[in-house]
């Protein structure tokens, strides 16, 4: 019986050869020739946080708040404008605000409370690009019951050893102690979970810290879920520290953000708008 040519044919075909890695498309951090370029970027990237915020529901009246550090002035930060909703924020919209929280740079206000928490923060880690806090609903549960997360899931390994407890509640924060004291508290963490308000998280980028953020209210989610359903079974020590060595850095956040960052920009870009008040 003759042969299949068909098969034959198909056997004789150069196999196809796999793409050289460098060939392949993978995005990293930019870099950049100036500061006024770097600034562009930072406030491009923390109006596309604000917008993804709204979706996610980080807001709640006026409250909410992201800080990304001006690339030039060190000491001033950009920030969401007070009472605008952040579905609507541009970076026209944007103010920025010295050490003391006085607006050198836009037409709203800032929220003072906020800013007087941030600007401690970022005084005392100058590495520190973005802070953010938004008012999310599993953060804040688990900051009722005054505790930190458990690593009883991969994502929440991020945050082993990573993160405090400020383990107080005096108010609405007006004065420079007690934003001091919170700043002391987080210390050299990526997160600081206020007991009885929710949690902050601070990162190296405005895309870091948002993703921070956004996973830590997940892990907070998982938390509650699993102990309300049984006891959850803990990641070893070793395990957990290795996850965090692996899933733990500021890059690994920037990677994780950008699908989220992508359906933003695609879908709302009048964000980029210039307009003023």
């Amino acid at each position: 019986m003759p042969p299949d040519t068909a098969d034959t044919a198909d056997n004789t075909q150069p196999q196809p050869q796999p793409i050289p890695i460098d060939q392949l498309y993978f995005e990293l951090p930019p870099t950049f020739g100036s500061a006024a370029e770097e600034r562009r970027h930072r406030k491009e990237r923390l109006a596309v946080a604000l917008r993804l915020f709204a979706r996610l529901g980080y807001e709640e009246g006026v409250s909410g708040h992201i800080t990304v550090r001006d690339p030039e002035f060190t000491d001033h930060f950009w920030a969401n404008p007070f009472g605008v909703p952040f579905a609507h924020v541009s970076v026209g919209d944007l103010v920025l605000a010295n050490q003391a929280g006085q607006v050198v740079e836009g037409r709203y206000h800032v929220n003072q409370a906020a800013f007087a928490i941030h600007a401690r923060m970022h005084a005392a880690r100058p590495e520190v690009v973005a802070v953010v806090h938004g008012h999310c609903t599993y953060g804040r549960a688990l900051a009722a019951l005054g505790e930190p997360l458990e690593p009883i899931t991969q994502d929440a390994c991020a945050f082993y050893e990573d993160h405090a407890l400020f383990d107080a509640y005096t108010g609405i924060v007006v004065d420079e102690q007690e934003a001091g004291r919170i700043a002391a508290a987080l210390g050299p963490h990526k997160a600081v979970i206020l007991r009885n308000r929710g949690p902050v998280t601070v990162g190296g980028s405005v895309d870091a810290a948002a993703w921070w953020f956004i996973s830590m209210e997940r892990a907070c989610r998982a938390q509650l879920l699993a102990k309300a359903a049984g006891k959850p079974v803990r990641i070893a020590h070793e395990d957990a520290l290795r996850t965090r060595e692996q899933l733990g850095n500021d890059l690994v956040a920037w990677i994780n953000y950008q699908p989220l960052y992508t359906q933003v920009i695609r879908s709302e870009p009048d964000l980029f708008d210039l307009r003023t008040p």
